[in-house]
Order: structure tokens, then C-alpha cells, then sequence
């Protein structure tokens, strides 16, 4: 796989600039979280794992649609699902039996799930859930742990203090936009540590309509800690919810619900839900779900048919082929090459999170030094095939052979940054822009 430049991608990259704001929709698809000038920002057509830009640059693609893609891109039980769909139609007066075997398919996997309802993004799932836990319960305040969209109700964080949102999304997060009444009615609380919990709902006695949070993401919960989260939510008369957007379909076929063996009211699944085609679903136990059907919360899109052809299909193959089992697979031989490759070069180099998707970094405390370490190794990446964020999806057309690439390329970026840091031009090896966003979604 050679390289050789991405003229074409940089030149339609500064014209979206000029017409769409961020000149992306989603903050990860930003020049800066890639390496600006160096790293591809469009695709032309991917199959499998294989990617290729509007240069011809050919790409292994550790990113996967930044997590959806858990089958592979293009792949054909999926394709050939929407395609078949798409000749009988896609938008009808009435409804589409789709939702009723899909609905009856999650029911089936998915631990928590009685009821069901679809949508289209991760972002507006969440919203959904918390509206009816709101509706529900009857009380107003979210408390919160993680990462879970672009919602009023989640920026409401910052609305008392700018810094809420540091560790969970954004430094510095603008919350302009969101309603100042919202002010004081999502509150985070610490992963792995009961009492910043515990706290938060003795301060809000009475007050708190749900619990929201991911099982996981970066870190492991520690022994009794989900337990006690549902606990604590349901001695103080509220809902939890299993924020499952990532999790959902990779951790295990259920869920990380089903993974740890803690059952939540409700839970949210979209990404792997529906491989790379829109889709969400709020899932959760009848009697909290039967209230949703009083409430407004409705669209002409939530249940188009494409989306639904394209979630049978997955969460079908995801069910009848051993998907995980190859996705952990491929994941733990990644994992275990990076740390090994890191202690043999000497550069603390992190792996954290579950091998289906991880967290990658340098454990440097400066941040300046640690966004160049961060580029140079991104660039030997990049030149070595690999398109990839600071952490990897993988899926089951990731093969071996692909997973050797990313580690030779990967060591050539360790090797880089060593040989910057001992000889002190570690700065003069950055070829393009630096990497250099924020942007991080931390339990």
C-alpha cells in the first residue's frame, strides 16, 4: 500500500471549510483529530477493511466509521438487505413490518428489553430515554457519568460550571444555545467511585429522574460497582439507563448488560446496531417503556425501512455467525502487540479499554509534548496504510494479516517518537499540522 499525498482530500477539505461550520458534521471526522494535510479527510469507497481515498491511497481502516462498521463495510448479508429493501421502498404512510421483527429480535438478546423503540442516532436515543425517564418519574435532574451526545439536556452540565464536561467530552465546552433554565439538572458523578454518587443523589433527594452512564469504555468497573449504581439509583426512586452506543453488540451479543450481569431499565444501542446504516433503539422493561406511548416523541424517519432492513441484517449475523468471538480475537491480538511493542521501545504508550474497542495514548503529563508524540506516531500510521484514530474498532473482516500491518506501522511510529525523545528533534519530525483536538469520550 503505498502513499503518495492527499492533495485532492486537503483541496475539498478547505472548500467545506467555506460551507459547511467545522467543515465536518461530527467533531471525530475533524482535520485535527487525524493529522492535518497528511491524513485523508475524505473516502471514495471501502470494502471490508480496506479504504480508499479521493487520491487512490489505499487504506487498512482500524476507525470503522468511528465504531458503527462491525461486520465490515460493504458487507454483503447487509447490502444485500438494504438493496432489496430500497426496490420495495423506504418511507411509507404506513408502517413497515420491519419494526416488528426487529423489535421481537431485540427482545430476544437484549436482557433489559420488554418494549422497544427506534431512532436514528446515538445522540437523540439518549435524549429519547431521558425523556421518558423524565416522563416516568416525574422529577427533572439527570445525573450522569461518561459521554452521551450533543443534547441540551447533557451541555445543561456546563451551564454551571464551564469545566463540568472536561474529563467526560470537551474542554472548555460551549454551551451557547442551550436554555440557562436548564441550568443544575444533569449532574456527573465519578466512574468506580459509589460516594460521588451517593452524594449527588442525597443532595438531590427526590429530585434525580435517572441514572445515565456506559458499564464501560476505558476503564474496567471494579467488583460490586454496577451493582451498586443500580442499587443506589433504585433506593432513590430512579431510573438507570445503560447508555450501550458503543457497547451495545460488541461487549456481548446482549450488551455490556449482559457481559457484567447488571440489568438496567433502560438502555440505548445505535453504532454496531445496524453496521454503518442510522438506526437507534431505546430498549428497556415494560412498564418504564409502555409510558413512551403517551408521551410525544415521534419522526417520519425514526422507522424508514432501510434503516430497519439494515438492523435486521446485522444484529441477524450477529446472532447466527461468531462475530465476537472473531472481533475479541482480533482485538486481543492488537492489544497485546501494542503493549508489547511499547515496553520493547520504551515509550509509555497506553492500551486501555476491552479488545472489541480501545483506547490508545502516550502517558505524558505534558500536554504539548504529548499531542507532538501523538502526531508522529499518527504519521507513520497513516503512511503505513492504517487509518485510524487514537483507538480501534475492530470487526469480523479484520483478519490477522491486517492486524500485522497496524503493529509494523505502529512500531515504526514508536520507533519515531523513541528516537525523538532521546536525540531531542522529536518537534523537527512532525511533516504536517499536529493532532491536537480534545475531543475524548472518557468513563
Amino acid at each position: 500500500m503505498s502513499y503518495h499525498g492527499v492533495p485532492k482530500s486537503n483541496a475539498l477539505y478547505e472548500r467545506a471549510l467555506e460551507l459547511i461550520p467545522g467543515g465536518t458534521q461530527l467533531f471525530s471526522r475533524r482535520a485535527d483529530r487525524f493529522i492535518p494535510g497528511l491524513s485523508p479527510m475524505y473516502v471514495d469507497h471501502a470494502e471490508g477493511v480496506d479504504v480508499v481515498d479521493l487520491d487512490g491511497n489505499h487504506y487498512l481502516d482500524f476507525g470503522m466509521g468511528c465504531g458503527p462498521v462491525i461486520l465490515g463495510h460493504c458487507y454483503p448479508a447487509v447490502n444485500e438487505a438494504v438493496i432489496a429493501q430500497a426496490r420495495k421502498g423506504n418511507c411509507f404512510t404506513a408502517n413497515d413490518p420491519l419494526e416488528v421483527a426487529l423489535a421481537e429480535l431485540l427482545v430476544e438478546l437484549v436482557p433489559c428489553a420488554e418494549m422497544v423503540r427506534f431512532f436514528k442516532t446515538g445522540g437523540e436515543t439518549n435524549a429519547a430515554a431521558i425523556r421518558i425517564a423524565r416522563g416516568v418519574t416525574g422529577r427533572q435532574v439527570v445525573a450522569f457519568c461518561g459521554y452521551h451526545g450533543w443534547h441540551d439536556w447533557y451541555l445543561a452540565a456546563n451551564l454551571a460550571d464551564p469545566n463540568t464536561l472536561n474529563s467526560h467530552l470537551l474542554p472548555g465546552l460551549d454551551t451557547r444555545g442551550v436554555p440557562a433554565a436548564l441550568k443544575g439538572t444533569a449532574i456527573p458523578f465519578e466512574y468506580n467511585n459509589l460516594d460521588s454518587l451517593r452524594a449527588v443523589l442525597e443532595a438531590r433527594r427526590g429530585e434525580v429522574a435517572c441514572v445515565i452512564m456506559e458499564a464501560c469504555r476505558s476503564k474496567q468497573p471494579e467488583p460490586g460497582f454496577l451493582e451498586g449504581v443500580r442499587d443506589l439509583a433504585h433506593d432513590h426512586g430512579a431510573l438507570l439507563i445503560f447508555d450501550e452506543i458503543v457497547t451495545g453488540f460488541r461487549m456481548a451479543l446482549g450488551g455490556a448488560q449482559q457481559y457484567f450481569g447488571v440489568e438496567p431499565d433502560l438502555a440505548t444501542f445505535a453504532k454496531a446496531l445496524s453496521n454503518g446504516y442510522p438506526l437507534g433503539a431505546v430498549c428497556g422493561r415494560r412498564e418504564v417503556m409502555s409510558e413512551a406511548a403517551s408521551m410525544f416523541i415521534s419522526s417520519t424517519y425514526f422507522s424508514d425501512s432501510i434503516g430497519l432492513a439494515a438492523g435486521l441484517a446485522t444484529v441477524t449475523e450477529l446472532r447466527d455467525k461468531p462475530v465476537l468471538a472473531h472481533v475479541w480475537a482480533m482485538g486481543q491480538l492488537l492489544q497485546e502487540g501494542l503493549t508489547s511493542l511499547a515496553a520493547q521501545h520504551g515509550v509509555a504508550f497506553h492500551c486501555e479499554g476491552y479488545p472489541p474497542v480501545m483506547h490508545l495514548g502516550f502517558d505524558e503529563p505534558d500536554e504539548q509534548l504529548r499531542i507532538v508524540m501523538t502526531t508522529v506516531y499518527l504519521q507513520e500510521l497513516v503512511k503505513g496504510g492504517i487509518m485510524s484514530l487514537m483507538g480501534a474498532y475492530l470487526s469480523y473482516s479484520h483478519q490477522p494479516e491486517h492486524i500485522a500491518a497496524y503493529l509494523a506501522a505502529a512500531e515504526r511510529g514508536l520507533v519515531a517518537v523513541r528516537e525523538g525523545l532521546d536525540r531531542g528533534d522529536l518537534a523537527d519530525r512532525v511533516e504536517a499540522g499536529l493532532w491536537g483536538s480534545h475531543f475524548r469520550r472518557l468513563v
